[in-house]
């Protein structure tokens, strides 16, 4: 995530917590945790913490012979990826594991069990078409009235990157009548939530 990027995913989840004062922050997809940072910082400022539901064995597009490929990640001892000791070590050095509560699971698991509204959402997970239709069918529901839905990696145009955010997030989420584009820096695209 670009620095712009984090710092407009901060200023936005601040935003949501004073509209929904004690309601919580959730991320789903928080891979090595750098914008858990971001959220836990925001968390910490809004009085609140930000649940961080992550399998932590990568995304399809993290997989070996993928373009985000990242060998340093691989657990020797399985053959597989392991993000969440790096996850960890990322939450601790920004100082904010009082705030960060690590959720490990798949994210259609854990959003059926959920039964909290959230006053900020934060959707950055699998970038298939049907992880990222799950998260939205399994997450969007919990955003109260005034909250926020966060997505990264939206991309109008085809050219730049890949469609699954656009097509089974963003466009949902706005032909919903639920959500209303506040705005977008990068390919993060904030959504206000202005009815159940």
């Amino acid at each position: 995530m670009p620095a712009d990027e984090g710092d407009a995913l901060y200023e936005a989840a601040v935003a949501a917590g004073a509209q929904c004062p004690g309601l919580a922050f959730l991320e789903v997809g928080s891979y090595c945790g750098r914008s858990t940072v971001w959220l836990g910082a925001a968390a910490q400022e809004c009085s609140t913490v930000v649940f961080a539901v992550d399998h932590h064995r990568g995304s399809e597009e993290n997989q070996a012979g993928w373009e985000h490929h990242d060998p340093t990640v691989i657990d020797p001892r399985i053959g597989r990826m392991d993000t969440l000791p790096i996850f960890r070590a990322a939450i601790y050095d920004a100082g904010v594991e009082d705030f960060v509560v690590a959720v490990v699971g798949q994210s259609p698991a854990v959003a059926r069990c959920w039964g909290t509204p959230l006053a900020f959402l934060f959707i950055d997970g699998g970038h298939g078409v049907e992880p990222a239709r799950a998260d939205y069918q399994g997450w969007t529901p919990h955003v109260a009235v005034g909250g926020t839905l966060a997505i990264h990696d939206v991309f109008a145009d085809p050219a730049d990157g890949g469609r699954a955010p656009y097509e089974q997030i963003f466009l949902p989420a706005i032909s919903s009548g639920r959500f209303e584009l506040q705005s977008a820096t990068g390919s993060l695209h904030v959504l206000r939530c202005v009815r159940p």
